[in-house]
């Protein structure tokens, strides 16, 4: 059974399903229906949520060499340089400009709507600085060269471990360029092993997605019965504000299908209704990658060689999701604790979230990891992670998804913007 067959199999639905019944459980044993005890809802919670926890497991297991195997994959379908040289420049300045315009919308709605100023005067967390601010050193003029530097792996089998996600990129790129460069003779036996490795990740994950309605039973079903319903909408204005802003950008993503594609935005919520239902339910954008790949060969017709480059391209430097979140959580806590930002403050903001949000993982919870990172620089005291810690779960859920349609729409517009690749001749056969 192929990825394909979970969608003839309506996966969205079972996910939908799967989400509501997970709420409802988590509702009934938690604080807010009270059936059991904290502790023992915890235990609970915590076993249904095992699932969930094990389909991820068996993913990041295989991202690694899914990456590697798709990215120079992609780059080899096409022998010509000019052609891939074409294609990364669009991609890398594409994913660019819609992190930037992500950014910008989250600082937009965050000044407009001012979500911290509902909670002035509430009390606040005053705890230390957190580990992750006393460990963080901004980026500045005299460490930027060794920072790039560092970008270029000296021990990729260290950066798979570490699974640092922007070296292996990049050293699955100088592969690609190798792999390209060489006479094609000399070049087919790795291309072909990498062939076999990427179907066997995919098989590996085709086995994972049989967990996923369990999966996404188990982690709703623990979120809810670990902050019940009060806490959640305890910070209703600033969840609603991230997610309006999520949505515009959403809707931007939709214009730039529309025109780029020249294809209906309802075409392409069609299309990739169960990737993005899934991208929500795990938020990770690595896990669900096989199945973006999938989604944008099999329903949005983009050619096999530019979604096996641009999607896990995307999944590591594509993060306008991220980016805007960024944004908004920096500007809220600005506004709980009264801290006078301005202008300069501001393009500050914009200009770390989008450098941060690019090469972070593709995994869950990394946005409040970057969060922490960020707030340092500008005079925010980061023990008001306390405060948005609680909902963030639902709100990485939502910025996933924004990244994965991200991926698939920067996939579709390159695709309608390079060639057709022909069909490759049979390679002269050895003496």
């Amino acid at each position: 059974m192929r990825l394909s067959g979970f969608v003839r199999a309506r996966l969205w639905l079972q996910v939908l399903f799967a989400m509501a019944a997970g709420v409802a459980t988590g509702v009934a044993i938690g604080p807010t229906g009270g059936w059991l005890s904290y502790a023992t809802a915890q235990v609970v919670s915590n076993w249904l949520a095992m699932p969930g926890y094990l389909f991820l497991a068996m993913v990041q297991m295989i991202v690694i060499p899914l990456v590697v195997a798709s990215i120079i994959l992609g780059m080899t379908s096409s022998r010509d340089m000019q052609q891939l040289r074409s294609m990364g420049l669009r991609t890398g300045l594409f994913f660019l400009f819609t992190t930037v315009v992500a950014a910008v919308i989250g600082l937009v709605i965050a000044l407009a709507v001012q979500p911290g100023s509902y909670l002035q005067g509430a009390e606040l967390p005053t705890a230390t600085a957190t580990a992750a601010q006393a460990t963080s050193v901004p980026p500045s003029l005299s460490t930027l060269p060794s920072q790039i530097v560092r970008i270029v792996p000296t021990n990729p089998l260290q950066a798979s471990v570490e699974q640092n996600m922007l070296q292996v990129v990049v050293f699955a790129i100088f592969v690609g360029v190798a792999l390209v460069t060489m006479d094609s003779r000399l070049a087919k036996p790795l291309v072909d092993l990498l062939g076999a490795v990427q179907e066997v990740s995919m098989v590996v994950v085709r086995w994972a997605m049989y967990l996923v309605p369990a999966a996404v039973f188990g982690l709703m079903t623990q979120l809810t019965a670990r902050m019940g319903l009060d806490a959640l909408l305890g910070m209703g204005v600033y969840v609603l504000t991230v997610l309006g802003a999520l949505l515009l950008a959403f809707g931007f993503l939709m214009v730039l299908y529309a025109v780029g594609r020249r294809r209906s935005p309802l075409a392409f919520l069609r299309g990739s209704r169960d990737v993005l239902l899934l991208a929500f339910s795990t938020s990770s954008s690595a896990a669900v990658m096989p199945l973006t790949i999938r989604t944008a060969e099999e329903s949005l017709g983009v050619q096999q060689g530019v979604a096996r480059f641009v999607i896990p391209l995307g999944t590591t430097i594509n993060m306008a999701g991220t980016a805007l979140y960024q944004v908004i959580a920096t500007l809220f806590l600005a506004q709980v604790y009264q801290v006078d930002v301005g202008l300069s403050g501001l393009l500050l903001v914009v200009v770390l979230a989008v450098g941060a949000s690019i090469g972070s993982p593709g995994t869950p919870g990394i946005g409040i990891v970057i969060l922490a990172m960020m707030l340092g620089t500008v005079g925010i005291p980061a023990e008001g992670i306390a405060l948005i810690i609680g909902v963030d779960r639902i709100l990485d859920m939502s910025r996933t998804t924004l990244n994965v349609a991200g991926d698939l729409v920067a996939a579709s517009v390159i695709d309608q913007h390079t060639a057709r690749a022909e069909p490759a001749p049979p390679a002269p056969e050895g003496n």
